[in-house]
């Protein structure tokens, strides 16, 4: 299992992108991969977690927090082998451990856990709760954003990642984006 949740090294600037839901993590990851002419990682838990709705009305368990980590990480690796210069991963394994807490009274799978702290991003962006809420068959926590943006930021705190807090509209979050990653591209 091990194997599975291991990021394959490569020499690029890898940027992941964490928060609440619906604060507009695709849109920027996708904004930021057509600027930089490269791959983005699409959230995989949202195509696995969809899946699951659409044949069974069946809401995330515990039990699906691994193998949503092992198809988001091998996602990545395939990704990173295309990328040029940097990646853009709309979440990463922190972000799925954090969820996993919200969700379960702090539990997360010690598997999971390992692998949240131990792969490594040059960079996080967590955005921020100024954009308005979009409902969705998989996202049911509106009213829990503000916490939830906190728990993120407590987590980036606690595990010492380096990151960004974007706010604002569309426009200024991908200028700061741009360049606080054009910043990491120069060194």
């Amino acid at each position: 299992m091990e194997e599975k949740l291991t990021q394959q090294p490569i020499n690029i600037v890898k940027i992941a992108l964490i928060g609440p839901e619906s604060t507009g993590k695709t849109t920027l990851s996708r904004q930021l991969a057509e600027h930089y002419k490269t791959k983005w990682v699409p959230e995989y838990a949202r195509e696995y977690l969809q899946k699951k709705w659409d044949t069974s009305k069946e809401v995330c368990e515990k039990e699906d927090f691994l193998p949503m980590a092992v198809g988001q990480i091998e996602l990545e690796n395939s990704l990173a082998k295309e990328a040029n210069k940097v990646l853009i991963c709309d979440t990463d394994l922190l972000a799925t451990k954090v969820y996993s807490e919200i969700f379960y009274d702090g539990y997360c799978d010690p598997t999971l856990h390992k692998f949240a702290l131990k792969n490594t991003y040059n960079l996080y962006f967590l955005t921020y709760i100024d954009t308005p809420w979009q409902k969705d068959d998989i996202r049911d926590r509106p009213d829990s954003r503000e916490s939830n943006f906190q728990t993120f930021k407590q987590a980036l705190d606690k595990h010492t990642k380096p990151y960004v807090v974007l706010q604002g509209n569309e426009q200024t979050r991908l200028t700061k984006a741009i360049r606080e990653i054009n910043t990491l591209l120069k060194t």
